[in-house]
C-alpha cells in the first residue's frame, strides 16, 4: 500500500451480509489509500422478491438464499464509492451459470463499477474448487512484488492488471475488469528499494530460516534474549519457497506493508480452498505472525502466534511439538508487547495450561505480568 502504515483486515468464511458491510463501511471511513480484494463466487438470487440481483457468496450461501446470506454486489461498490481517499476493488472472482450473463451486462454497461475503480477478472465457475490461486492473482501479486523500475513511488495499476492478464492459465472464458483511475493506493517495490537500498537478501531464503530457534528450557518457555523461530517449520504442509522468500526479503528490507499484504492474499486463497482449520490456512497464520515480529509489531505478532497456537493443539493435541513451539513463539513476542502484554496474558496463561511442562512458563508469564504493573511479589501472594 502507497502509505505509512496499514490496516489488514480479513473476512475469511465470513458469514451475514450486515456483518460484512459493517466492516467496508468501517474501511471507507478511514482516511488514506483503501484496496479491497475479494475472491470468490458471484450468485444471482433465484427468488422471485431478489429480482436476479448479483451477490458475492458468503458462507452457507445458496442461488435460494444468496439473497439473504450473500452481500450483493451493489453494497460494496456504493460503500466504496463513498470514501473520501483514493480506493481501489481488485477482483478475481467466478461467477456461477445463473449469475455469469447478468455479470457479463453489467460489466459491458459499466453497472458492475458504479464509478468506482475496479480491476480484476471473473470466470465461469468450474465443477470442483480450484486448489491454488488462480493465475490472475499469482500475476498481480508478483507484479506488485517486482515493482515498475523507473516509475514513481506508485505503480500504474493498469499496468499491474495487464501484467496478471498475461500469467499463463487454463484456457477458458476470462472477462476482464478494468474501470477508473483509482490514484496512489499501491506502492511501487522497485521505487523503495532505489530510495533506501537496504542490504542484499539471498532470494532462496525460506522463511523457516529466517531466525534461530529458541532453547527449549521449560521456565521460563522462551528466554527474554531468545529470538523465535519463523513461521514455517520443516514438517509444514508444503508452499512455494520462491513465494516465501519473496514475502520475506520484502519484509527484511523494510517493505512491511507491501509483505503483509502479499502474505494476507494468499491466506485468504488458502482458507477458500481448505477451509479456516486446515494445516494449509494455519501456516499462513504463521507467516502473517512473524511478519509482525520483523516489522515490529509484537502485539499482533504474539495474538497470531497464539491463534496458530489454538489451531495446532485442536488439530494435534497437547503433545504436538510445534502446537509447544508456536505457543513458545507466542510467549516471546508477548514480553515484547509492551503496554499490549496485559491484555494478552490471559489467553497466553490459558495456552501453557494446555500443554504439557506449561506451568514454569505460565509462572514466568504471571511474574513478568506483576512487573509491568507494578506490583511487588510479596503483595501479589
Amino acid at each position: 500500500m502507497a502509505a505509512d502504515a496499514v490496516d489488514v483486515v480479513q473476512l475469511p468464511g465470513a458469514a451475514g451480509q450486515q456483518s460484512v458491510l459493517a466492516y467496508l463501511q468501517h474501511a471507507a471511513a478511514g482516511p488514506g489509500p483503501l484496496l479491497v480484494w475479494v475472491t470468490g463466487r458471484l450468485m444471482a438470487s433465484s427468488s422471485r422478491r431478489g429480482g436476479g440481483e448479483v451477490h458475492l457468496a458468503l458462507s452457507g450461501s445458496t442461488p435460494g438464499n444468496v439473497r439473504y446470506t450473500g452481500l450483493p454486489w451493489s453494497w460494496l461498490t456504493r460503500t466504496l464509492g463513498a470514501h473520501e481517499g483514493p480506493a481501489l476493488l481488485v477482483a478475481d472472482v467466478e461467477a456461477d451459470a445463473a449469475a455469469w450473463p447478468k455479470v457479463v451486462a453489467a460489466a459491458e454497461s459499466g453497472q458492475l463499477s458504479e464509478g468506482i475503480a475496479l480491476f480484476g477478472v471473473v470466470t465461469p465457475a468450474p465443477p470442483a474448487p480450484a486448489q491454488e490461486a488462480g493465475p490472475y492473482t499469482r500475476g498481480f501479486l508478483g507484479a506488485l512484488r517486482a515493482g515498475s523500475p523507473g516509475a514513481g513511488p506508485a505503480v500504474d495499476v493498469a499496468a499491474v492488471h495487464q501484467w496478471a492478464l498475461a500469467e499463463p492459465g487454463p484456457a477458458g472464458q476470462v472477462l476482464p475488469l478494468a474501470y477508473g483511475t483509482p490514484g496512489p493506493v499501491l506502492n511501487n517495490a522497485a521505487h523503495q528499494a532505489r530510495s533506501h537500498r537496504p542490504d542484499p537478501v539471498p532470494e532462496a531464503a525460506p522463511v523457516r530460516d529466517a531466525v534461530p530457534a529458541p532453547r527449549a528450557e521449560p521456565a521460563p518457555a522462551v528466554p527474554a534474549d531468545a529470538v523465535p523461530a519463523s513461521a514455517v517449520p520443516a514438517s509444514a504442509v508444503p508452499v512455494q519457497d520462491d513465494l516465501l522468500a519473496g514475502i520475506l526479503a520484502s519484509a527484511r528490507a523494510g517493505r512491511h506493508n507491501e509483505a503483509a499484504a502479499m502474505a494476507a492474499a494468499w491466506e485468504q486463497q488458502a482458507l477458500r480452498q481448505y477451509g479456516p482449520h486446515s494445516p494449509e490456512a494455519g501456516l499462513w497464520t504463521e507467516v502473517r505472525a512473524d511478519l509482525a515480529r520483523l516489522a515490529g509489531d509484537h502485539g499482533r505478532a504474539a495474538e497470531l502466534w497464539m491463534s496458530a497456537a489454538h489451531a495446532r493443539l485442536e488439530r494435534g493435541g497437547a503433545g504436538d511439538v510445534e502446537a509447544v513451539a508456536a505457543v513458545k513463539r507466542a510467549h516471546y513476542c508477548w514480553q515484547h508487547s509492551g503496554e499490549q502484554a496485559p491484555g494478552l496474558a490471559a489467553e497466553l496463561l490459558a495456552l501453557w495450561e494446555r500443554v504439557p511442562g506449561g506451568a514454569g512458563a505460565a509462572d514466568h508469564v504471571r511474574t513478568h505480568l506483576r512487573a509491568l504493573q507494578g506490583v511487588p511479589p510479596a503483595a501479589a501472594r
